[in-house]
């Protein structure tokens, strides 16, 4: 196994902030001894065939320099591969916008750059569970959550329009969501269970925060070896407005429109392709089904 470290860069993420602080920050990993193995990406979905080459070439140990994003398709170049062919491990040079995933570990206050890199440094590692998405053409894998409804509605609207604003875009995809809101059914079985019921959004996730510090799921948790299901029924326009802040809080879960589950398995019967956002990556597909595979990466948190 090779034992250097191999490091993505998306000198995009963050609206161009990683290219500038990517430098530094890997120079610091270098002067405390570790090997890096640097590649920059320049396309989507880049990241994702340049780690699927270095693990077939030995490779165990990658770092993502960027976003959610980059995380995403770096998971989606080691698995499936890791399933039977050898555990590797992810650290996170988190420089990109929504960095959702490491605001689980992260205590308020806290530099989520400093973090990541500590905890490179530090070899600190912690098992996390992979979610396979199966849907109509393939396979994907994640970490953070899967969303449909109002979350990937502003998410898409943010991912495709509005980027270019960094944090304040998000803001103005809520607000323009709101205006357009739509309440749908999603309708699926969980363990077994159907549910068909209309909501504004529902969530599977495998850690709390989405779209950067939105906490979807409060009590997820990545190595419960199940799906954290959040379902947010049919609440109205001005509700929702009032409601905004406890979804930066997970105080929404108390709502009276509003349930929380945990399931081994999701599957779906949608019959259209339906937007979603995937650890921060909006893609437009036919989910058919999601399962837990337990524990199968080693994360640096």
């Amino acid at each position: 196994m090779n034992e250097t470290y191999f490091t993505i860069v998306n000198p995009a993420a963050g609206g161009g902030r990683c290219g500038k602080l990517a430098a530094r920050a890997l120079d610091r990993l270098r002067a405390a001894g570790l090997q890096l193995e640097v590649r920059e990406t320049r396309a989507a979905g880049e990241a994702t065939a340049l780690t699927r080459a270095a693990y077939a070439e030995g490779y165990r140990k990658f770092i993502a320099v960027g976003g959610d994003g980059t995380s995403y398709e770096i998971v989606n170049g080691i698995f499936p591969q890791a399933s039977t062919e050898g555990r590797a491990s992810l650290g996170f040079l988190p420089l990109g916008t929504g960095n959702s995933f490491l605001r689980d570990f992260v205590g308020r206050g806290m530099d989520l750059a400093e973090f990541g890199i500590h905890a490179i440094l530090e070899r600190h590692k912690r098992s996390c569970d992979v979610i396979r998405l199966d849907h109509s053409r393939g396979s994907i894998f994640y970490i953070n959550t899967l969303n449909m409804g109002f979350a990937a509605d502003v998410a898409t609207l943010t991912n495709r329009h509005l980027k270019f604003l960094g944090e304040p875009g998000y803001l103005v995809g809520v607000l323009v969501s709101l205006v357009r809101l739509r309440r749908r059914p999603f309708p699926l079985h969980a363990d077994g269970e159907r549910d068909e019921r209309r909501c504004t959004f529902v969530a599977f996730s495998n850690s709390k925060f989405t779209g950067g510090k939105m906490m979807i799921a409060p009590q997820a948790s990545i190595d419960s070896g199940t799906i954290e299901y959040v379902h947010w029924g049919t609440i109205g326009r001005l509700e929702l407005v009032l409601n905004l802040p406890t979804l930066f809080t997970g105080a929404h879960i108390r709502h009276r429109m509003a349930s929380r589950r945990t399931a081994s398995r999701i599957e779906f019967d949608l019959g259209n392709p339906v937007d979603v956002v995937v650890d921060g990556e909006v893609l437009t597909i036919e989910a058919k089904s999601l399962e837990v595979l337990p524990g199968a990466l080693d994360v640096m948190v």
